[in-house]
């Protein structure tokens, strides 16, 4: 089956009313139009031949024809049945050799049975709404799994979010996550205009790459929940927020005073090496 013209909104239109098809704005549905910026998003990921990769709603498959093209291995995660039905008729060529395949259903659900053998190589791409981004992204981070490479079109506001250092007010929890195992770094900017339906706001690539040496860490899920407690309340000092998540044998002032910190800073001005350091103070703490 023939793919309609990917740079031209109004045969995307047509194809989708001759197959009984509307964009769905609860799954964040934009076909990126522009050529150029497709090829240069993709040019992020850095694929050889034979990288196995996953793109999370491929939509109509502007993006997976690109990476197909390089002779990746893909994988594509779509939770639109529509999409599923149309996608998997496109790249059916593909499909025998294991080239490509098709998880259908929610990513956010489905991923963990997905990790291959040789994961440490699995690079990822994704066009994301700002809610399925951050969660997906932090559900990998505290599940422990890190991939090699990953290149996200996401809402400008969400790429300054995952970029954002201490002392910004878009520096948060996500940020920390983040920025423990990948270093973070912003791409192309994306106008309305390159997407069809046109957003509402401007996109941006971002560009995360596994750290080669990442930040220690003895009790990894005591480390997520020390992140998210501290951002918890972003009016009130650390010391307020930790006590949510202290044993009652452990005292918040000894823990501060022990990673040499004070206990009425606040986190958004905190580094990720603050963080870790807390984490493993309390860590001890609680093991002692």
């Amino acid at each position: 089956m023939e793919h309609p013209d990917y740079n031209s909104p109004a045969q995307l239109k047509d194809f989708l009313l001759e197959n009984g098809m509307a964009m769905q704005k609860k799954f964040g549905q934009n076909f990126m139009v522009n050529p150029s910026a497709r090829k240069r998003i993709v040019d992020m990921l850095e694929i050889q031949s034979g990288s196995q990769v996953w793109e999370v709603g491929p939509g109509l498959g502007c993006m997976t024809e690109e990476i197909l093209g390089r002779g990746a291995r893909l994988k594509v995660f779509e939770i639109d049945r529509g999409f599923v039905t149309l996608i998997r008729q496109f790249f059916a060529d593909k499909e025998p050799s294991g080239q490509f395949s098709i998880v259908e259903g929610d990513v956010l659900k489905k991923w963990m049975n997905e990790i291959p053998d040789g994961s440490e190589n699995l690079k990822l791409f994704g066009n994301l709404p700002y809610n399925i981004a951050a969660t997906f992204i932090a559900d990998t981070i505290s599940r422990g799994f890190t991939f090699e490479r990953c290149v996200f079109t996401v809402q400008k506001e969400v790429a300054e979010r995952i970029c954002a250092g201490p002392g910004s007010k878009n520096y948060s929890a996500f940020s920390v996550l983040c920025q423990w195992k990948y270093d973070v770094s912003r791409g192309l900017e994306l106008a309305p205009g390159n997407f069809w339906p046109r957003p509402n706001v401007s996109s941006q690539a971002v560009l995360m790459k596994k750290k080669e040496k990442p930040l220690e860490c003895s009790d990894p899920k005591l480390f997520v929940n020390l992140v998210h407690a501290l951002f918890s309340s972003r009016r009130k000092t650390i010391q307020n927020n930790i006590r949510s998540i202290l044993p009652k044998s452990v005292n918040a002032e000894d823990i501060f005073g022990q990673a040499g910190m004070s206990g009425g800073e606040r986190a958004e001005n905190l580094s990720v090496g603050d963080f870790m350091l807390l984490s493993q103070t309390l860590s001890s703490a609680i093991i002692a």
